[in-house]
């Protein structure tokens, strides 16, 4: 597995490119640990050949940054101290010397990963899973150095009719996409979304573009009022209901249920809900990821006798990286929807201890 979540370097003469243009430090997040993050000046990362450096204009906060910095790593993509944070959209400062694909003072958006293309899952058409998926983090500083990997197959330059803000979203975008072709969801389809996050929101809005029909189910009432305005039809708020499940077969086809409901929590319990409001020959996007170790109750015999379809998405792909970004560019998707704030990068520590009390904020933008 490689990965390439920038690890804080001890000397400042050892680690800053060789460009007198650009600084030889910079100001960034760096994770320590268990909700420990310090706001400190480092290296400017060292360019190779084919890599490029980003000055970053926005980096969004994300579900997936607050559960690293609450358990103070992720096995997968980033092992403290280190930079990180990934969702971003910025300017090419810098470009390696064997670059041809990309050029200084280009707008871009970087995805936070990119597959190798050769072994056993790239082979099968399936990207995400990649062997050697390489992951990238940083996008919490004033600059990011984006790999080669990726300036080569999954970095996009973005239309001057996007703003930063609004192409940030472009990764979250794609793994909601993604999900959404992966559950083979048509127009004029019935879906629930439980789960009213940025992410669970997204599918809210990108099915009610594409012609479903949503029920949202959520916990708070701004999200609610969130998934009304993104286009659910009905929406259930699960502190104030008892039976989340039968209020929302009330609203489906003679009560047989949803032709499909996306899991966007990750709970056992939202988990057997998503089962219990399916229809007969439906399928269940299973899009939240449990903590390990937990344990979802199953009825086999009434999964088996209802020809019942569970699929699960991880992660993104080249291809719907670029769909999102075309998404956006149409219009469908914008920023204000999903950031309800902004803030410098010296109060980012105070913005996830804010964000780690569930104050129903959705996405914060942070300006180095």
């Amino acid at each position: 597995m490689s990965h390439s979540s920038t690890h804080v370097a001890g000397s400042t003469a050892d680690s800053g490119i060789a460009h007198s243009r650009t600084p030889r430090s910079m100001t960034a997040a760096v994770l320590y640990g268990r909700e420990d993050v310090k706001i400190e000046r480092v290296d400017i990362p060292k360019l190779g050949e084919d890599d490029v450096l980003v000055r970053v204009h926005v980096a969004l906060t994300c579900g997936t940054d607050l559960k690293v910095w609450k358990q103070g790593f992720h096995e997968r993509m980033i092992t403290p101290p280190a930079l990180f944070g990934h969702e971003l959209a910025g300017v090419i400062e810098e470009v390696g010397s064997a670059v041809r694909s990309a050029r200084k003072g280009m707008r871009v958006v970087p995805a936070n990963s990119a597959p190798c293309e050769a072994c056993f899952y790239c082979r099968k058409g399936q990207p995400n899973l990649c062997e050697d998926l390489l992951f990238n983090n940083g996008a919490y500083a004033e600059y990011i150095r984006v790999p080669g990997r990726i300036v080569r197959r999954n970095m996009l330059e973005i239309p001057d009719k996007v703003s930063f803000v609004d192409a940030a979203l472009v990764e979250p975008l794609a793994c909601v996409l993604r999900g959404i072709h992966e559950t083979n969801i048509r127009a004029g389809d019935t879906v629930v979304v439980i789960g009213c996050g940025p992410i669970g929101l997204g599918f809210v809005r990108m099915l009610s573009v594409r012609g479903a029909r949503v029920i949202a189910v959520g916990k708070r009432s701004s999200q609610m009022r969130a998934a009304e305005r993104l286009g659910a039809v009905a929406t259930f708020d699960v502190a104030e209901i008892e039976n989340p499940v039968g209020r929302v077969r009330k609203l489906t086809a003679g009560g047989r249920g949803a032709d499909a409901v996306i899991e966007a929590v990750g709970r056992a319990e939202t988990w057997q809900w998503a089962l219990a409001m399916v229809r007969k020959g439906g399928a269940v996007q299973l899009f939240g990821g449990c903590p390990r170790g937990s344990e979802v109750k199953i009825d086999p015999t009434v999964l088996h006798y209802s020809e019942v379809t569970i699929k699960s998405s991880f992660h993104h792909t080249p291809r719907f990286i670029r769909e999102a970004l075309d998404a956006i560019t149409r219009g469908e998707v914008r920023a204000a929807d999903f950031v309800t704030g902004e803030a410098p990068l010296a109060e980012l520590p105070s913005v996830f201890q804010h964000m780690k009390n569930r104050n129903g904020e959705l996405k914060t933008a942070i300006i180095p």
